[in-house]
């Protein structure tokens, strides 16, 4: 494994993390197994959200939160965790968003689950344009400044919004965002037109999820076959069809030239490809299983050739 700052913050974490969204993870042991499986993989960053529970299902909230705590219970001290706030808990009007109240009602709820007293980060899950940032930076910045968590960050935030952010906490003499989570993969690469310049001038680290595009990436789907039975696409092949409609498909066939000619995974590809952007600081890995995450692991430790870079690049 490797590691790296987080931004300009003096925590190291690892290049790859573990995202417990556990969208095809039924079984809570075996699940626990995958968190205790990646850690002795040399994992040390671990993705979690008050939001998360087994097999997408959101009448079991939490439950996530509770799988991590049970797995980290003996080798707390060894990784860093992150959770998130933002999204509906409740039918109460207060159960949502990025108000005060909201935010420090739901950082107790998550550290009870994870059987902690603190995250190492916290992070607004998106972003919220009917509470005035003040109010979330500085409920923020009493979760710090008591212990409950070491840094803050965002989510699915625009660079401007990020941006505007870092001012008005400059302003307040809070503590700022020490870095961002977004979507960004070989197929979705709209970070690079505003967020990586804002990367790069205010030193942020930087999160990337859904590194595989929802699997389409992992060298289990091909274009023109249909997808495979018992797999995430499988019972969607109508959406699948539209996913991999046009330059897409181009996409996944060059990335399986390259692993052919690298003797790697299409997986390991796509992901060195995102790590080999110096404003990527790890990729989030939503493995479901301990081969999953073990390939995954296989994307860092080489170098990707430049000359394959670029046509990766250039079919993207």
């Amino acid at each position: 494994m490797e590691y790296r700052s987080f931004g300009k913050a003096g925590v190291k974490v690892s290049r790859i993390a573990l995202g417990l969204g556990l969208r095809g993870q039924a079984d809570e042991k075996e699940a626990q197994r995958l968190v205790e499986h990646a850690i002795d993989g040399g994992i040390n960053f671990v993705d979690c959200a008050n939001l998360y529970g087994p097999l997408d299902d959101r009448e079991n909230k939490g439950q996530s939160e509770i799988i991590v705590g049970k797995a980290l219970a003996s080798r707390r001290d060894r990784i860093v965790l992150t959770s998130k706030v933002f999204a509906p808990v409740g039918d109460d009007p207060n159960d949502t968003g990025l108000s005060a109240f909201h935010i420090l009602r739901e950082i107790d709820n998550s550290l009870r689950r994870l059987n902690t007293d603190h995250l190492d980060f916290y992070l607004v899950h998106n972003y919220d344009d009917t509470t005035p940032q003040e109010e979330t930076l500085r409920a923020l910045d009493d979760i710090v400044r008591s212990g409950k968590a070491r840094y803050i960050g965002c989510c699915n935030h625009q660079a401007w919004q990020v941006c505007r952010a870092l001012w008005i906490s400059d302003s307040l003499g809070s503590v700022p965002y020490v870095g961002i989570q977004n979507q960004y993969n070989l197929l979705t690469r709209g970070l690079e037109t505003e967020m990586f310049g804002l990367i790069r001038n205010q030193a942020l680290g930087a999160m990337a999820y859904s590194p595989l595009a929802v699997g389409l990436l992992s060298g289990a789907y091909r274009p023109g076959e249909r997808p495979p039975a018992g797999t995430f696409w499988g019972n969607r092949s109508k959406d699948y069809e539209q996913q991999t409609a046009g330059g897409v498909s181009s996409t996944m066939n060059t990335l399986f030239e390259v692993a052919e000619e690298l003797n790697k995974t299409p997986a390991q590809i796509a992901i060195a490809w995102i790590l080999s952007h110096n404003e990527i600081t790890t990729a989030i890995s939503g493995a479901d299983n301990t081969d999953q995450i073990d390939d995954v692991i296989g994307s860092v430790g080489w170098t990707l050739p430049e000359e394959l870079r670029s046509k990766l690049d250039a079919n993207s």
